[in-house]
């Protein structure tokens, strides 16, 4: 045998160190490291134990999943019970759906299921272009027929009867799709070298910028309607969809306008010297760059303006979590807040993750192309 091959003659005659691999090599290294990391670690154990066991008793082991009434549902809280998830049991469908009429309520039902799939489309990314595009505005027509009715045998549905989570996704949806594009152009027009576009873009996004949501629901609901002709009216739902439209986009055009200025110059440069037209310049060089360079806030303004759309409780309008409050003031389930509002929680939590995992597999996917 050769000294290459020998692994105790390479080592001077001691035998190869033997490493630790799998999930003992990856405690040591990432847990146990030192000292300081070892007592770090055996605390945050014993912290997650006295949090994580009572939490799981309350929420499983000791839980009442059903019962007739919430009189019911406290004396087995009182006999030592935990959480009372009976009260999604006999709520669900209200929390969900608000007041949409009962019998139609596989429509709102639908519609959830539909945004879900074009989610789960989006992220493919061999339906990217065109064809993603016609699958939106055909989901997004549906979504509307389903909503209104009023054809195909469906009753008419009045968009004050839109709640719940059809309704949270509506106006976060949407919002994001006509705001991402509004952004894209005021985030180019604060870079114009007309002083006019630049100065319009600096002003709406600083104006926008410099007040709370709040106050922009209050003005279109409220205010918006004063300026209008006598006997004009726009519906509320809208006047709250364009509240979020122009509020987000201000907001989005600052973060797409981080991306264009991380640009180094010669990509422009490149394009000029290809003889690509401005336009052309934009929209295949610039901007796909500028979008991959800011998923990250990008996803993040997103999932703010999903968990916006709560505010417009302010207004009148029915959302997920008004919903929810709202199953609240039953006198007879009065109290179970805790399930109410972690029930609501978990929806909110698994969209946002969702945003948040498929920025992380973008930003991946995006930086093996450029190594490559």
């Amino acid at each position: 045998m050769s000294a290459a091959s020998d692994p105790d003659r390479r080592f001077g005659g001691a035998a190869a160190p033997k490493r630790v691999g799998g999930a003992a090599r990856w405690l040591r290294e990432n847990l146990f490291s030192s000292m300081a990391n070892s007592i770090l670690t055996i605390i945050a154990v014993i912290a997650i134990l006295w949090i994580v066991v009572p939490l799981a008793r309350w929420a499983v082991l000791d839980a009442v999943w059903t019962a007739a009434s919430g009189r019911e549902c406290r004396a087995a809280i009182d006999a030592g019970g935990g959480a009372c998830w009976a009260f999604i049991g006999v709520w669900w469908r209200s929390i969900l759906f608000g007041r949409f009429p009962y019998a139609e309520q596989w429509r709102p039902a639908l519609v959830v299921a539909i945004f879900v799939a074009m989610f789960l489309a989006s992220c493919d990314r061999r339906l990217w272009g065109r064809r993603l595009i016609a699958l939106w505005i055909l989901g997004a027509a549906l979504v509307l027929l389903l909503m209104f009715g009023g054809v195909l045998g469906m009753s008419f549905v009045d968009t004050s009867l839109w709640n719940g989570l059809p309704l949270t996704l509506i106006l976060a949806v949407f919002g994001m799709l006509f705001a991402f594009p509004l952004a894209i152009l005021l985030a180019l027009g604060r870079r114009s070298e007309m002083p006019a576009v630049r100065a319009l873009s600096v002003a709406y996004i600083e104006l926008i910028r410099g007040v709370p949501l709040i106050t922009i629901l209050f003005m279109a609901s409220v205010m918006l309607p004063l300026f209008l002709p006598s006997g004009t009216s726009i519906d509320k739902l809208l006047r709250a969809q364009i509240a979020f439209i122009l509020f987000s986009a201000a907001y989005l055009a600052e973060v797409i306008r981080g991306g264009l200025q991380s640009l180094p110059r010669g990509q422009s440069e490149a394009a000029d010297a290809l003889g690509l037209s401005p336009w052309q310049r934009t929209r295949l060089i610039v901007l796909p760059q500028a979008i991959a360079a800011v998923i990250p806030p990008l996803v993040n303004t997103f999932i703010g303006a999903f968990k916006d759309t709560s505010l417009v409780l302010i207004i009148g309008l029915f959302d997920l979590m008004m919903t929810a409050t709202n199953a609240l003031g039953d006198p007879n389930w009065n109290g179970f807040y805790w399930e109410a509002y972690l029930f609501v929680g978990a929806i909110y939590w698994a969209f946002c993750f969702f945003m948040s995992k498929y920025s992380q597999f973008l930003e991946r996917d995006f930086n093996r192309a450029h190594r490559r």
